[in-house]
């Protein structure tokens, strides 16, 4: 599950312009477009037959059933407004940072001893510049979840827990994430 990057993801259309295009064959349309005219790579990441693809852009189909519906919103928000989206995360990564809100599980490694059990902990952090820019590297090099989660768990770890050299030889994990919510 890539709770992270979703959570990421899920910040950008904030920054949006222009609304998403409404109906199917517009959002189909857009998403060969952003895919530079690959049918078949945009009937992948929808889990469809290209013909399906194909019969959208024609207008031969108009009311996707429900999961297609969702895949086709879903998709489009990750690929609409590719310029917006990249000035949002270059503004994040170098002056505003990012701010997290997070229900998660904690687990502390620490001089006097460590935690058996994680404590589930609802934190709203705001991380610097510096985490943001190695969050949104990581996830454009494709890393996975777990590489992205000890990135965040460094910025809480700094940021909250130790808070400024407060709690020397303290180490924090995220051992699980209940929910997750980024802004950027």
């Amino acid at each position: 599950m890539e709770e992270i990057t979703d959570a990421i993801d899920r910040a950008a259309p904030e920054h949006f312009t222009q609304a998403l295009p409404k109906g199917a064959q517009a959002q189909m349309r857009a998403l060969v477009k952003a895919a530079k005219g690959d049918k078949k790579a945009v009937a992948d990441r929808l889990g469809v037959d290209p013909n399906t693809v194909r019969r959208y852009l024609k207008g031969e189909r108009k009311h996707p059933r429900a999961a297609l519906r969702e895949a086709l919103a879903r998709e489009l928000s990750r690929v609409w407004q590719p310029g917006i989206r990249r000035q949002a995360r270059k503004k994040a990564a170098s002056t505003s940072g990012i701010t997290v809100e997070v229900w998660a599980y904690f687990g502390y490694t620490a001089p006097v001893g460590t935690t058996d059990e994680a404590r589930l902990r609802h934190l709203t952090v705001h991380l610097p510049p510096a985490y943001a820019e190695r969050l949104f590297a990581a996830q454009d090099r494709g890393e996975s979840d777990q590489e992205m989660r000890k990135i965040m768990a460094e910025g809480f770890q700094e940021i909250y827990f130790k808070d400024g050299g407060r709690a020397t030889g303290l180490e924090v994990e995220f051992t699980g994430i209940k929910a997750i919510d980024v802004q950027y």
